[in-house]
């Protein structure tokens, strides 16, 4: 009998020895050499995977034990790939209940409305903590990867705040992007007015790209539309400087002159009827429901106020009286 006490005990003994050794090991801090390390867990990893990259990304803990736990806690499908900041007052136990909720460092990087694509690439090649794959690609390569190489690449990517993990591609971005737009255009050209002279989406990405580039006040922007659709109805040149700027390229030095207007080439809408041949920049939700919503007008012409709004004109002697008014009037003032 008393030898079974004693086993009893011992046994009990080394129970709790197990159990105090094994919660002091779930709930130490995890060791690592900094005060951060970055983790990324890839998709589809199994849990003993998991457990050997947390390993390999410099904590110092036993695969074995981390995939255990993984095991034991029930919780090892609900794990999570991503990127991952561990710190290093994280548990054991705090490291995989991060992994099943997700808890991703993320980085944000904002596309803004009215860029190009030239502009919007350099700001994907400045983003932190971004893999920069599609550096060295041209327009026409980077639509190749994209799985789009039948479309121009300008215009074709939604201005919006992206979220991406560390170590994350400039490649997924820009298919969340393009992705986004798609979307946004076919909403739109969905619900069109009747009666546009556009004869397809990709129209409607480009002129709305105009009318991005033109408004200076957001109440003005369906006019501004309604301007172009009634110069586009009656055969009327769009007379555009923005898209005059976009086919100088990098090259222009912010003074738009007089040969600028008279220099043939693709996107001057001074010299070719009609609309160009892509985008000049990447239009926002607003300028795209403008576009194929415009306001009911007889506007031909509008000018710049000088205050980031336009006069609007059904005739040419009312629009050169505006000019004067506005414009000439401004200059002699500066």
């Amino acid at each position: 009998m008393k030898w079974f006490w004693r086993s009893l005990w011992l046994t009990t003994g080394m129970a709790l020895v197990i159990a105090s050794a094994t919660a002091w090991w779930v709930w130490r801090p995890l060791p690592m050499a900094t005060q951060t390390v970055d983790l990324s867990i890839s998709s589809g990893s199994t849990p003993r995977m998991v457990a050997s990259q947390i390993s390999e990304a410099g904590i110092d803990v036993s695969p074995t034990l981390m995939y255990y736990l993984f095991k034991f806690s029930g919780q090892s499908r609900l794990i999570r790939a991503g990127s991952y900041e561990v710190a290093n007052t994280t548990s054991a136990w705090d490291l995989l209940q991060k992994l099943v909720r997700g808890e991703e460092n993320l980085r944000a990087i904002t596309l803004v409305e009215g860029w190009n694509l030239r502009q919007w690439r350099q700001a994907l090649g400045k983003a932190e903590f971004l893999k920069h794959d599609t550096d060295s690609d041209t327009d026409e390569e980077l639509m190749q990867r994209l799985g789009r190489p039948e479309l121009s690449a300008e215009g074709r990517f939604f201005p919006d705040t992206y979220m991406y993990g560390k170590g994350s591609s400039d490649v997924a971005v820009l298919k969340r992007a393009l992705h986004a737009m798609d979307k946004h255009l076919a909403q739109a050209w969905a619900n069109r007015d009747m009666g546009l002279p556009l004869q397809n989406p990709q129209e409607a990405l480009v002129l709305a790209s105009i009318v991005e580039k033109e408004t200076g006040k957001p109440s003005d922007r369906s006019m501004i539309a309604s301007v172009f659709h009634n110069r586009l109805r009656i055969h009327m040149l769009l007379q555009t400087d923005p898209t005059v700027i976009y086919g100088l390229g990098p090259d222009f030095d912010g003074n738009l002159r007089r040969v600028d207007l008279q220099t043939d080439h693709p996107w001057n809408t001074y010299v070719h009827k009609g609309l160009p041949p892509t985008p000049i920049a990447m239009p926002g939700k607003a300028a795209l429901q403008a576009t194929l919503q415009p306001a009911t007008s007889k506007a031909l012409y509008f000018v710049a106020r000088g205050d980031g709004s336009s006069e609007f004109s059904e005739t040419l002697d009312k629009h050169n009286a505006a000019v004067d008014r506005y414009q000439r009037n401004l200059s002699k003032a500066q």
